[in-house]
């Protein structure tokens, strides 16, 4: 249970004997709902009819009922990280951990074996009736193989530089259809050869096709959110319904159900191809909330949310949710940190390499590639853009400049986040796996780097409150803490949130930032969990 813990404890008594300071208790809500899941990508769909559904953030498979939406893990951290799942003749599943480069392979009422390793990107993966079993590298690679079940023989490549062979499904004809995510179009290919032919051109971003019992091909467009029907005897294409962008993947039913992932919204929906009915099996409000910033102006204050999938706004009035970006539909790459300024937003993402500039009365925004896994991003006081690389270490300068430019600061420890103090200090969470995390102080001017707080559980999300303190997450601890500078003392705000998601192989330490964001105008502190998807409002009660 999260515990409401004193935030200040009483003051000394007067000399004459007067009244004792009031104290500050917290107390702790969920202002934004929980999802699911960690962002949601390949489905399947079981005997009984249950849908499988896999997340590589979660790196868990979820089942699914089709009829109330109830979702239980049927496979957790490390293993279930499933970009794609597939079943094959004998009731088999397999299923392929995009980040680590695994594909593995369970058995009916056996335990799952590792078939495939070092082949990052390993993404889409279908069995043939007869068991053979093809899979794909996209984005972290690019190329076509045949894996062996038993995991004796060692892959075979088919082919490379397809173009992004993404959710693909074995035909009839033993050919295997899907969708060419760089070439906009949907091919088959021979596994033998590895030879392609246009099926059905005129996608944006096609990202998954799927047989149905009518014989008929369905595809999806993860660019315009449409489900398409391809008719196998005339190659016609029509439009069966328009979902929300960000699509990922689809799996049919045994009565033809169409069943589609949406990775940014967290949901599944079941689509009836005979009239395109569509009906949201599970949905939430946030996908995997990460880092937040707050801003106040003349549309009022706005809590800025780094949603993996999405950059989404939401009004701490009404809360009320906008998506200003969202993979695929935008310009964007996986959001994982956010800071903010007077006229820019700066989104983060340690996976590409990326700082995006997002202006803030016009929208417009511009990304940076070439920065070693940045974390957090700000606008300064003085105008200047700052990207902080927990890989390097350093902060360097945000640029027009073709490259990254130099280091300003050198010697941080896996930074994770920066707030900006009203002296101009930074201060910097650090998150060492070797050691004990820490907060930070760090002099832009000279470079110095001062540890003013040890022994900290993995300090995340930071921010500075109207008093003037530092209030900072420890996701190790599920805890929300406030440092004073002037004093050097720190006090617990609360105990018990569900933070710390276990960060993948081959990642982060702090694997998605457990962010923290103070309102301004009344003190209160949102901070994000990576665990339940949901944001946290701590607000101060005076007694």
């Amino acid at each position: 249970m999260i515990r409401l813990l004193c935030a200040a404890s009483m003051l000394a008594l007067a000399a004459c004997g007067g009244e004792a300071a009031k104290t500050t208790t917290w107390e702790v809500t969920e202002f934004i709902g929980p999802s699911p899941f960690h962002g949601l990508h390949g489905l399947a769909v079981e005997e009984d009819g249950a849908i499988l559904a896999g997340s590589v953030v979660g790196q868990a498979i979820y089942a699914v009922n089709p009829q109330t939406g109830e979702v239980t893990t049927r496979m957790g951290p490390p293993d279930g990280m499933a970009d794609d799942i597939a079943f094959g003749p004998n009731g088999e599943m397999a299923w392929t951990g995009y980040l680590t480069g695994k594909v593995f392979i369970q058995d009916k009422g056996g335990q799952p074996r590792m078939i495939s390793s070092g082949l990052p990107g390993s993404n889409s993966l279908a069995f043939t009736k007869e068991g053979r079993l093809y899979f794909t590298q996209v984005f972290l690679g690019d190329a076509l193989y045949e894996a062996d079940p038993a995991g004796v023989a060692p892959v075979r490549l088919i082919r490379k530089d397809l173009g992004g062979f993404n959710g693909f499904e074995v035909g009839p004809d033993g050919m295997l259809y899907g969708p060419l995510w760089f070439k906009n179009a949907i091919v088959k290919i021979d596994p033998k050869t590895g030879a392609d032919t246009i099926v059905a051109d005129g996608f944006q971003i096609p990202a998954a096709a799927n047989f149905g019992p009518d014989g008929n091909l369905y595809a999806i467009d993860t660019k315009t959110g449409e489900l398409k029907r391809i008719d196998m005897k005339t190659k016609a294409v029509t439009v069966v319904a328009t979902l929300a962008p960000a699509l990922d993947n689809l799996a049919i039913a045994k009565d033809g159900t169409i069943y589609v992932s949406n990775m940014a919204d967290a949901t599944i929906y079941a689509v009836n191809p005979a009239d395109g009915a569509v009906r949201t099996v599970v949905s939430g409000p946030l996908a995997t909330p990460t880092d937040l910033v707050i801003t106040d102006g003349p549309e009022g204050e706005k809590l800025h949310v780094a949603d993996v999938f999405a950059y989404r706004v939401i009004d701490t009035a009404t809360k009320a949710i906008t998506d200003p970006l969202r993979m695929y539909r935008n310009e964007t790459e996986n959001q994982l940190g956010i800071g903010a300024g007077k006229s820019k937003v700066l989104i983060t993402s340690w996976a590409a390499g990326m700082v995006q500039v997002v202006d803030r009365a016009s929208g417009a925004a511009v990304i940076h590639h070439g920065f070693t896994a940045p974390t957090d991003a700000l606008e300064l006081s003085d105008g200047r853009l700052i990207a902080l690389e927990a890989a390097t270490g350093t902060i360097r300068p945000v640029t027009d400049a073709a490259t990254p430019a130099e280091p300003i600061v050198s010697g941080l420890n896996y930074p994770v986040a920066m707030v900006e103090a009203a002296d101009g200090k930074l201060y910097v969470t650090e998150t060492n796996p070797a050691a004990t995390g820490a907060l930070a102080s760090v002099d832009l001017a000279t470079g110095t780097i001062t540890r003013v707080l040890e022994g900290l559980a993995g300090p995340e999300g930071i921010d500075i409150g109207p008093d003037g303190k530092i209030y900072l997450a420890e996701a190790g601890a599920g805890r929300v803490i406030a440092f004073d500078p002037a004093t050097g003392t720190k006090t617990v705000l609360a105990e018990g949130l569900k933070t710390g998601l276990p960060g993948a192989e081959g990642t982060l330490p702090a694997y998605t930032t457990t962010g923290v964001a103070v309102s301004k105008k009344d003190g209160s502190v949102y901070v994000s969990s990576d665990i339940t998807n949901a944001i946290y409002r701590l607000v101060p009660k005076t007694e």
